[in-house]
């Protein structure tokens, strides 16, 4: 049998004591008969892991075998516990007499350190729109934590022009169809780089499922089934703590880095419906915690453009797919943040953008109440924007790129440093990191320090 570790490995979820380390058995990624994904026997299938405190793997801290089970794509979830905190370790599997790739992964600092954390931000990849050169600048930042805030793939197909083709016709819609999905895009090497260096937490948006969905859809069974196989399929190939539950999979949670920075991961889909974005039980957790936090950076991690952002005509609007339409709950959730602000990092748009968050978005005199960080996409076509329209009439957006891109920021208590890094072309390899620009928030306030284009 070939090598199964054509996916690479990931880990996730990192806590102070432990990660998620994840692979997934597969000789062949695209492999057309749903009754064996991946091209792999439809049997459990031992696999090997080691975690080492080197990569070298003469310090084994922990080791043991995992079942990969075809009923779950034959991916592979192992929880470690047991780990010293703000400490760097390296894994890997093994499969019969084939080895995978090694991956750094990194656990949270403790509950009472106060030592930076550097993360990274990132989104929106489809694969027909280019190439994941960010996805390797990124990886050799080796940032503590990565942030994965929606669009991790793309369920529709590219109609009309393409840097590089899915080789799957029409949408997916099915579990075998969303598997291989994912497959595709995880054959591109710059991803599983990115996977490799670091931890990543992650959150979806719409296309891991539909665009522009929301909740349970028109509420028929059909798009609830198709919503469950696609839940189940984003679980098999991240490194998430749970499992899928009743057609549905429990996204929102908090990730903490000692005293510095709470990094509250939120779900803008599953839960929403006309009158409501995050759903009561979200919400109410979202809000205590926001008010209970003694962390210094109180920071949302979600896919939507949170601020207002007011689009010129004709016809002018607010775009309603945003927290714009949901207004009311935005409020309720600035208000929770209280006096010590919110810093929100957002994606979705497709160009990268900075802002204050304000008491009152119509009132420019207003008290600065926060900021936002929207990262630009890994490879994702941008729309057609006016921006010196749109910042003319927002004058609390401070900032805009065009460029695909990531976010490379640093928490500590003193300071919140966000690096915004482009690159000037996907549409083939190599494109370097552009520095584009950088904005500090200090420890003493909510609103920007000076901002330095690079």
């Amino acid at each position: 049998m070939a090598n199964p570790f054509t996916m690479g490995v990931a880990s996730g979820e990192p806590l102070p004591d432990g990660v998620i380390l994840w692979t997934r058995l597969a000789v062949d990624p695209l492999h057309p008969d749903p009754a064996r994904p991946g091209g792999m026997p439809p049997r459990a299938m031992p696999v090997r892991w080691q975690l080492a405190e080197d990569e070298a793997f003469t310090r084994i801290v922990r080791e043991g075998t995992a079942q990969a089970l075809p009923a779950w794509a034959h991916s592979v979830h192992v929880r470690v516990d047991g780990l010293r905190p703000g400490a760097d370790y390296f894994y890997r599997f093994r499969s019969g007499t084939d080895l995978s790739p090694v991956g750094r992964t990194r656990t949270a600092d403790e509950e009472t350190a106060t030592r930076a954390v550097r993360f990274a931000v990132a989104n929106c990849q489809r694969y027909e729109h280019g190439y994941y050169t960010a996805c390797r600048h990124l990886a050799d930042e080796r940032p503590d934590v990565v942030f994965q805030v929606g669009d991790y793939i793309y369920e529709s197909r590219q109609a009309g022009s393409y840097v590089r083709r899915t080789d799957q016709a029409g949408a997916a819609s099915t579990l075998h169809a969303y598997r291989n999905r994912y497959a595709r895009y995880k054959t591109d090497p710059d991803l599983r780089a990115a996977h490799a260096a670091a931890p990543w937490v992650t959150t979806w948006d719409d296309h891991e499922v539909l665009d522009n969905y929301r909740g349970a859809g028109d509420g028929s069974a059909a798009f609830l089934r198709r919503r469950a196989a696609a839940y189940q399929a984003y679980y098999e190939h991240l490194p998430i703590r749970v499992r899928p539950e009743g057609g549905g999979l429990r996204m929102y949670r908090r990730r903490t880095w000692g005293r510095v920075a709470d990094f509250m991961v939120l779900d803008a889909r599953q839960h929403r419906t006309a009158t409501t974005l995050l759903g009561a039980e979200q919400e109410s957790w979202l809000m205590t915690r926001l008010r209970d936090t003694p962390v210094r950076w109180r920071i949302l991690m979600q896919p939507l453009f949170f601020g207002r952002r007011f689009v010129p005509g004709p016809p002018p609007n607010l775009r309603t797919d945003s927290w714009d339409g949901h207004q009311v709950e935005r409020d309720r959730v600035v208000a929770a943040a209280g006096p010590a602000g919110l810093v929100v990092f957002s994606g979705d748009v497709h160009n990268a953008w900075a802002g204050d968050l304000k008491a009152d978005f119509l009132d420019p005199a207003s008290a600065t109440v926060g900021a936002e960080f929207v990262c630009s996409s890994i490879s994702s076509r941008p729309p057609v924007t006016d921006s010196q329209a749109v910042l003319g009439a927002n004058p609390h957006l401070r900032f805009f790129d065009g460029r695909r891109g990531y976010l490379s920021c640093v928490a500590s208590p003193d300071e919140l440093r966000v690096a915004y890094r482009g690159v000037d072309y996907v549409d083939r390899r190599g494109a370097p990191r552009v520095p584009v620009a950088e904005f500090v928030i200090p420890g003493d306030g909510v609103t920007f320090g000076n901002a330095s284009s690079k």
